[in-house]
């Protein structure tokens, strides 16, 4: 895997825009998040659909026109330095082929933020915009609106990256589940999204060289270990360089989860390190995808080579 293009870096002042390609957001979620924002002294700007709801399918922010609008509006207005998702949900599957990837081209890099379902436009920024993105909290995500720690890491990746070139788990987790240490390009996101994300166009064609982070909410240890099966059944894990594993909330007991994680992975004979504090649990850690970094998986760290926002 070769590295991505590092958007420049937000300064005080900066307009972001907020948009959310996949779920409904509550109009007290979404001011809470702004307020954060604003704190921040960023000038945020909200996408005209982010309180939106499908007429018909009510699990939809609007229309999928209308939310592949409000992303590539906020994307190509040449004020705007930073894309921030309101949440994730479910629905970037069903409008990121609606988006004008040239015209998305020609507007220059920026910063792309969010999580969970985002994962599909964390991987189509990739293939399409060869754009390093922020595996991050959402900007009226529960965690981020309650969880300090979720907001500082988030913020200094924003405003400072070279802070946070070496990201350290959160304790108690940072366990090996297979110890040693890789170095590869980052990408990702969660699991059942990246399965399900196999054979579409704006996929990667695998992992092969790089270090995988994944991670996943309320799936239970059986669906996990159909993801992971899928995965492997199409080859879209050989050759991978190493794997970072992050929060598994509502997966069911851990222990339990851990066998499955150790079975369908232990095979690939790569570091992997467990429960490293990125994903839906609580004070997330926000994670760059297209940088090369080092995994140590004894140390619990992931070294950037550079910051993730030049």
């Amino acid at each position: 895997m070769n590295p991505l293009v590092r958007p420049p870096r937000l300064a005080p002042g900066a307009r972001v825009a907020v948009v959310a390609p996949s779920g409904p957001v509550p109009e007290e979620r979404l001011q809470a998040g702004l307020d954060i924002v604003r704190g921040w002294d960023l000038d945020p700007v909200v996408a005209p659909h982010v309180l939106g709801r499908h007429s018909e399918l009510g699990y939809l922010a609007g229309a999928d026109a209308q939310r592949a609008a409000d992303l590539q509006n906020a994307w190509c207005d040449p004020s705007v330095a930073a894309v921030l998702c309101a949440r994730g949900g479910y629905g970037a599957q069903r409008m990121v082929d609606l988006l004008d990837w040239a015209a998305m081209r020609a507007a220059g890099p920026k910063v792309l933020a969010g999580f969970s379902d985002i994962t599909v436009l964390h991987q189509a920024f990739a293939t399409r915009l060869g754009l390093v993105t922020l595996y991050g909290p959402a900007a009226a995500g529960v965690d981020f609106l309650k969880n300090a720690r979720a907001q500082e890491h988030l913020r200094a990746t924003l405003f400072a990256p070279e802070s946070v070139r070496i990201v350290t788990a959160v304790p108690p987790g940072g366990t090996a589940l297979v110890p040693g240490r890789a170095r590869g390009v980052t990408l990702g996101g969660c699991l059942s999204l990246l399965a399900s994300d196999i054979g579409t166009p704006h996929a990667p064609a695998g992992a092969r060289g790089g270090l995988l982070l994944m991670e996943d909410v309320g799936e239970s240890p059986y669906r996990l270990d159909r993801y992971l099966t899928q995965l492997l059944r199409t080859g879209w894990l050989d050759g991978v360089a190493g794997i970072v594993l992050g929060s598994w909330e509502g997966c069911g007991p851990y222990e339990e989860l851990r066998a499955v994680l150790a079975d369908r992975l232990e095979g690939l004979r790569v570091p992997v390190v467990e429960e490293f504090g990125f994903g839906h649990g609580p004070g997330a850690l926000t994670m760059p995808f297209g940088v090369p970094a080092e995994l140590d998986v004894d140390a619990a760290t992931l070294t950037f080579d550079e910051p993730a926002l030049r």
